[in-house]
């Protein structure tokens, strides 16, 4: 009896123990239940971000690190540009330049250069000549990009008028006479152009924020006491480094009577002055804020004129990106000891006369990475 009852209380203490554990085991499981939500909620959240950014990453290497990929980089951005630019009027001017002229035929064309020519309109008292010509190749041989500045007062021969200045041909007949005129001359087939007018040139250089240019003593002071800087307030520059505005800059970009940093005279020292000023504004432009980049790079393309399409500005930016070219080398024509300047020739005043055969050579050697025999050999083939 007792030890039925000492049994009993044994079962007893065993089923309160037994009875007490599930309720301990119930608290900490709804104690458990009502944490669990909130490490759910946090690992499925870093499960999306685990899986979106897996996502970019994909997206980002099928884009930069495949050609295909890249190449619809390039693709958005030749349609900007192209959106950007003044196009029609000039693309149905040049789309009637006759392709079987004879004038034009006897020229180079090689299917890893492309040739476009830049040039400015100076329109002051109603002329329309263009006083800086440019021409910009893009090498895929080399991966060069290579700009050959051509002197305004060139003597040329021009379809249709008498021989004069290469300047006064687009006065003529607009851009597709000109370039008749350089591919007859200069032997050398000319894929597109851009052009602005100084105006719109002086409001690019403002858009840029100014270029950082250094000017030698004889060059601020002549451009203090001047007309070339056409705004009076803008007479303020001084001997060293200048950060010029789009007035002060298309002023320097004139000047020949005074030599440059560095000794150049006449239309030399302004052809330097040029490529000068070229080269500070892509440097101005490339050190811009980024998140400001498309609004100035519009607006600026705003200014433009141009015939190239949309596929030559897509395969222009790809060739650049792809060989990677990150330098401009620059050259002139005529190069020196292959001219003469005579005040006057057949009634033309202070021409310059080319060697066609020696500069045609040199133009060769430099845009198309010749030697001197191939260069040659390639000119002779034209005629």
């Amino acid at each position: 009896m007792q030890n039925n009852s000492v049994e009993e209380l044994l079962k007893q203490q065993v089923n309160e123990m037994m009875d007490e554990q599930p309720a301990t085991e119930s608290k900490l499981h709804t104690s458990r239940q009502s944490r669990k939500p909130v490490k759910k909620k946090k690992h499925t959240l870093l499960k999306v971000i685990g899986l979106l950014s897996s996502l970019l990453l994909v997206i980002l290497i099928l884009i930069v690190g495949t050609k295909r990929g890249r190449r619809m980089l390039y693709e958005g951005a030749g349609n900007f540009i192209y959106d950007s630019v003044n196009n029609e009027d000039v693309i149905k001017e040049y789309e009637e330049k006759d392709k079987e002229n004879p004038n034009t035929a006897a020229m180079r064309q090689e299917d890893y250069v492309s040739n476009y020519l830049i040039f400015g309109i100076e329109e002051f008292g109603g002329a329309r000549n263009t006083d800086s010509m440019m021409i910009a190749s893009i090498n895929t041989k080399d991966d060069s990009i290579k700009i050959t500045s051509l002197l305004r007062d060139s003597y040329v021969e021009i379809p249709g008028y008498k021989n004069n200045k290469l300047n006064s041909a687009y006065a003529r007949g607009g851009a597709k006479l000109l370039i008749d005129t350089i591919e007859l001359n200069y032997k050398i087939k000319i894929d597109g152009y851009a052009s602005v007018n100084f105006e719109s040139f002086e409001k690019i250089v403002d858009r840029v924020g100014g270029v950082t240019i250094e000017l030698g003593k004889e060059e601020a002071k002549y451009l203090n006491k001047t007309n070339y800087i056409s705004k009076k307030k803008y007479r303020n520059v001084k001997p060293g480094i200048n950060k010029l505005n789009g007035n002060q800059l298309m002023g320097y970009c004139r000047v020949r009577k005074v030599k440059t940093l560095g000794g150049i005279n006449d239309d030399y020292g302004r052809v330097v002055r040029q490529q000068r000023a070229l080269k500070a504004i892509f440097e101005s432009y490339i050190t811009t804020n980024v998140f400001k980049l498309p609004g100035i790079t519009k607006e600026c393309l705003n200014y433009v004129n141009t015939n190239v399409t949309e596929k030559q500005i897509t395969d222009v930016m790809e060739a650049v990106v792809e060989n990677r070219m990150k330098t401009i080398d620059t050259f002139r024509i005529p190069v020196d000891k292959a001219f003469e300047s005579p005040k006057k020739y057949n009634g033309i005043g202070y021409p310059i006369l080319l060697d066609w055969d020696v500069n045609r050579v040199e133009l060769y050697k430099f845009i198309y990475g010749d030697t001197e025999a191939e260069a040659k050999e390639a000119l002779a083939a034209l005629k």
